[in-house]
């Protein structure tokens, strides 16, 4: 279940890291947005899976994303501010 899209001002995202085998569309990936914040987009957690999160707060979603795009989303981000 996902929330409701969170109200303010439209971000500019910058791709970091996107799955090879996910194809020209789809996830999952990570992204730089212009405030600084990471955004992941993946595929969500069903209910079962999202009420086993540590104190989940009205709001939030949660994604699964391979290690493997993390760490690529990580150093392109390091040789982005290198």
């Amino acid at each position: 279940m996902f929330p409701p899209a969170l109200i303010g001002a439209p971000m500019e995202l910058e791709l970091l890291a996107k799955d090879d085998k996910s194809g020209h569309g789809g996830c999952p990936s990570v992204y730089l947005s212009d405030t600084g914040e990471f955004v992941v987009q993946g595929a969500g957690l069903n209910d079962a899976d999202f009420r086993e999160l540590a104190d989940p707060l009205p709001g939030e979603a949660a994604v699964c994303i391979s290690p493997e795009i993390v760490l690529a989303a990580v150093e392109a981000y390091r040789r982005r501010s290198a």
